[in-house]
């Protein structure tokens, strides 16, 4: 006797097998990662071939990874190829003065609505950038200040402005690797965030929309070094490492 009762789909649900990531995803994955640790240098031509020969796997992969990193505004077009994207100074100036607007406006906000709750995923963000900067470890860095403005967004509810600073956050992921791999922003920066932090929890929305803003502008400032540092490096056809930084 057939049973007319409907297929328990929670069942069948537990049944399914997740997609394992396949060798295009592995190989973006590792690409994203080389051109955020600046292994790959903003302008740099990426070459077909030698990519192949890198990575070992075939031109078909390197080339719809590198469409797909050119979605994600990692890598752009030139007339003699695909390079790294190099982000211009006067586009990084309206990036931080955006920044420093939504930025402080969240802050300020969050002072006024963090819980105990709130205030403990914060200091734990707090915690793992000073276990950054003692290790060295800049990818936990971003990881870390990504999380910390993540929950000042949420817990601010500026739904509008956070899907602002989405929209730019390859760019500003960029710059943060740029000014963290080659300046001492780790060690000025956990300072920074501290500030905004000890606001936030003391309930303070003026202080803490002072220090979110201040924040923005040393890392501006710092770009701005890191900028004319990567030009003159250009120049002199020289790396550029943070022993060469003035």
């Amino acid at each position: 006797m057939t049973s007319n009762n409907p297929p328990d789909h929670k069942a069948i649900s537990a049944l399914r097998i997740e997609r394992p990531q396949n060798l295009r995803e592995l190989v973006q994955d590792a690409m994203r990662e080389a051109i955020l640790d600046l292994r790959f240098a903003p302008g740099e031509r990426l070459v077909e071939r030698t990519l192949c020969a890198q990575l070992g796997v075939s031109r078909t992969v390197v080339r719809e990874v590198l469409r797909f990193l050119e979605a994600e505004g990692l890598v752009e077009i030139t007339p003699t190829g695909p390079a790294v994207t190099r982000i211009k100074p006067e586009e990084a100036e309206q990036i931080y003065e955006i920044r420093m607007l939504l930025e402080g406006m969240a802050a300020a906000a969050c002072a006024e609505h963090a819980t105990r709750a709130d205030l403990k995923i914060l200091k734990q963000a707090i915690d793992d950038l000073g276990t950054a900067r003692d290790t060295g470890d800049a990818r936990l860095s971003m990881k870390a200040t990504a999380r910390f403005y993540q929950h000042v967004f949420a817990v601010s509810q500026k739904t509008v402005a956070w899907k602002v600073v989405e929209s730019l956050y390859v760019r500003i992921n960029t710059l943060r690797a740029m000014t963290i791999r080659l300046s001492n922003r780790p060690t000025i920066s956990v300072g920074e965030m501290k500030r905004i932090y000890a606001a936030i929890a003391a309930g303070d929305p003026e202080a803490a929309r002072a220090a979110a803003v201040a924040h923005v502008q040393e890392a501006s400032a710092a770009a701005q070094r890191t900028f004319a540092e990567l030009e003159a490096a250009a120049a002199e056809d020289r790396p550029l490492t943070k022993e060469n930084l003035s």
